[in-house]
């Protein structure tokens, strides 16, 4: 994670804790820091328990990073991972401390310091060598292997020697080199297939890195591999790419990669924080089972289900949220912890249901490091959406009635209704002294007339403008196309 992305979503998180938490919390904790109490609960295991391999690993750095609270049981977590099997990048001890460090030292921190943590460095040292020799052996078999195959001319091999070494520069942390592995196989591959498991490959990196500015580029390509395997009659054959070795159980290759291209894409909307699209892409069909070998991986089947419920309550009418999510059921929405009741409160109309479960979740996800940068803007445009879905069968209405709907007090609620309609997303006005809200009146009378107005004016100028040309044209003031005369038509027919 980029310098830039931890400044981004340290400045989203300043703003939403000092907007929300209380005095009493906030003098508890570092003003940048996420805080985990009675009110905003966080099981770190439970949590930790739906992801494998490093994107564990990068959770729990990124929980370490921003949650003091929480730090030094994920600094124990994450060392336990490390050393597993299947964890082959040395660099990552290294980044583990670091940030551990780095939160340990801000202002108002009261951790215990790593070397109470960590008396002991040997295990992790002893590890370290002999990782670091085995995957030198390993890179230097891949190595020779590429270079044998290369002067063999043998296209098959080399394509899949390249795509060895970019799986293996990717489990040891060389992403550039696992980059410029998978798209180096791409001017090997021999058949549409190949291209789709180049593509994917490439995706799934992308989006281990949260490299998201690339990830429509690949979408393209690898709908287009998708499409010609479909026109020539071989959308029917099962999907394994992942699932050959682990003996996961094989599904349909066009429902398979359609599910994942729709998880890339709507992750790339939501990145660049454009919610509608993302809904749309993370309501399309897609089963834990399709999106296998990713699940847990790069996201987790709960993890979906939250962005999806946020993302498609901050965006989309009740009429077509009943249909897509509540009556579609196709999709992952509603999926997660408290997503369910969260849209049970939203179609009942209990918004102050709504607003409690996303303060009381919003530990969650914050911690999320895909969607803690959005949890801000999210939480605006539903508490936004419900003030005017609450609003739409009143004619009038007292704040008072409004701030115990919402739970809020009258202050409160007449700021953020005066926010509303300056946005044009309410049609009224408020009567400050009486505290009331106010429909705008229409008169179907006058805007009757105002339409015929605007017609006859639209008329007329229509009319002037006619009228201008034909007098041009009375006048011979109209230029023409010039046309060729005899003479010079006799000489171009001459020359041809």
């Amino acid at each position: 994670m980029s310098s830039m992305d931890v400044d981004t979503i340290e400045e989203v998180e300043m703003e939403y804790y000092g907007a929300t938490q209380t005095e009493a919390s906030s003098s508890k904790a570092a003003p940048w820091s996420i805080v985990v109490d009675e009110a905003h609960p966080f099981d770190l295991d439970a949590y930790i328990s739906g992801y494998s391999g490093r994107t564990a690993l990068d959770r729990l750095i990124y929980i370490i990073m921003h949650s003091p609270a929480l730090a030094p049981q994920a600094l124990n977590r994450s060392l336990q991972l490390l050393t597993a099997p299947s964890q082959r990048d040395t660099g990552l001890y290294e980044v583990i401390l670091s940030a551990y460090k780095t939160t340990a030292t801000q202002p108002g921190v009261g951790l215990p310091p790593l070397e109470e943590l960590v008396p002991d460095h040997t295990p992790y040292v002893t590890w370290i060598e002999e990782t670091n020799e085995r995957n030198s052996a390993d890179r230097r078999k891949l190595e020779v292997e590429l270079k044998t195959y290369t002067g063999n001319m043998i296209k098959e091999s080399i394509r899949m020697a390249h795509r060895d070494l970019g799986a293996f520069y990717r489990a040891t942390g060389g992403f550039d080199n696992a980059l410029r592995h998978h798209t180096k196989s791409r001017e090997f591959c021999t058949t549409t297939q190949n291209m789709l498991d180049m593509c994917l490959s490439v995706l799934e990196l992308l989006l281990e890195q949260r490299s998201f500015s690339h990830i429509p580029t690949y979408v393209f390509k690898a709908e287009s591999a998708l499409d010609s395997i479909a026109s020539s009659g071989l959308s029917g054959t099962s999907f394994s790419h992942g699932l050959g070795s682990s003996g996961q159980k094989r599904v349909d290759l066009h429902h398979a990669v359609e599910a994942k291209l729709a998880l890339c894409a709507a992750l790339s909307h939501l990145f660049n924080m454009n919610y509608a699209k993302a809904a749309q892409d993370f309501l399309q069909p897609m089963s834990a089972a399709a999106l296998l070998p990713w699940t847990g991986k790069i996201v987790s089947v709960g993890d979906i289900g939250v962005y999806a419920t946020l993302c498609a309550l901050a965006t989309l009418g009740r009429n077509e949220l009943k249909l897509r999510v509540l009556e579609g059921g196709e999709g992952l929405a509603g999926e997660g912890e408290g997503m369910k009741e969260l849209l049970d409160a939203w179609m009942s109309s209990n918004f102050r249901v709504v607003l409690e479960l996303l303060e009381r979740s919003s530990t969650r996800h914050l911690l999320d490091p895909l969607l803690g940068p959005h949890v801000v803007n999210l939480t605006a445009l539903i508490r936004a959406r419900a003030v005017v879905l609450y609003f739409q069968p009143f004619a009038t209405i007292r704040l008072e009635r409004m701030s115990a709907a919402f739970g809020w007090t009258v202050e409160d609620t007449e700021r953020e209704v005066v926010a509303l309609i300056q946005r044009g997303d309410i049609l009224g006005r408020v009567d400050s002294q009486n505290k009331i809200l106010r429909a705008r009146s229409t008169n179907p009378r006058a805007q009757l007339y105002a339409h015929a107005l605007k017609a006859g004016a639209e008329m007329q100028k229509a009319t002037d403008k006619l009228l201008l040309r034909l007098r041009l044209q009375q006048a011979d003031l109209v230029v023409r196309k010039p046309q060729p005369t005899p003479a010079s038509g006799a000489s171009e027919s001459a020359e041809q």
